[in-house]
């Protein structure tokens, strides 16, 4: 074989090879494993003009082996509403998430709530948000009542993202889900 023909062939292997690592990371997590299916990440404060003390704080994941079924997702998220002497926060473990682009639906029943949240102990609630960088929109499913005691919602559901996040604390991250089709 001549000199050129080997460089040419050993110029393609090594294209092949690596188009074919480049295929393996972009498919996984970078470091040579899977990417989870979804997940939504972060925490912000609601923007509202009288100053109430808005915050929403998530970790939820749907792992790969689970992306066909958001209701095996799992984690934690929050939320709190404080104005004066008038207030509450509530844990809230998860049982459904989904995203799609940078927008993320959230459900969860509440584990723990205290001041005004106290009843809605045991609800489902519902959040979606709009990861839109530092300018982030959120929603609740309560959003008609204002109160998470009388809207509880099915699995996978909330209101649109309506509400803005107060300048400079929208920190939320939406991982895209992969809907698989076959």
């Amino acid at each position: 074989m001549n000199r050129r023909t080997k460089i040419a062939a050993l110029a393609a292997a090594a294209l092949i090879t690596a188009g074919a690592a480049g295929s393996a990371v972009a498919s996984g997590d970078g470091k040579g494993g899977s990417r989870e299916a979804a997940a939504l990440t972060g925490t912000a404060k609601l923007y509202r003009p009288a100053g109430d003390d808005i915050t929403f704080t998530f970790d939820a994941h749907l792992a790969a082996k689970d992306q066909r079924d958001p209701t095996k997702a799992t984690g934690t998220f929050r939320f709190s509403h404080y104005i004066g002497d008038w207030g509450g926060s509530a844990d809230v473990k998860v049982d459904c998430l989904t995203t799609g682009g940078k927008v993320a639906v959230v459900t969860g029943v509440i584990t723990r709530s205290d001041g005004v949240l106290a009843p809605s102990l045991g609800k489902r609630v519902g959040i979606s948000v709009h990861d839109l960088g530092k300018h982030d929109r959120l929603g609740y499913s309560w959003m008609a009542s204002n109160d998470p005691t009388k809207d509880e919602v099915p699995k996978c559901t909330s209101a649109a993202p309506f509400e803005k996040t107060k300048a400079g604390t929208g920190d939320f991250k939406v991982l895209p889900w992969q809907v698989p089709y076959n």
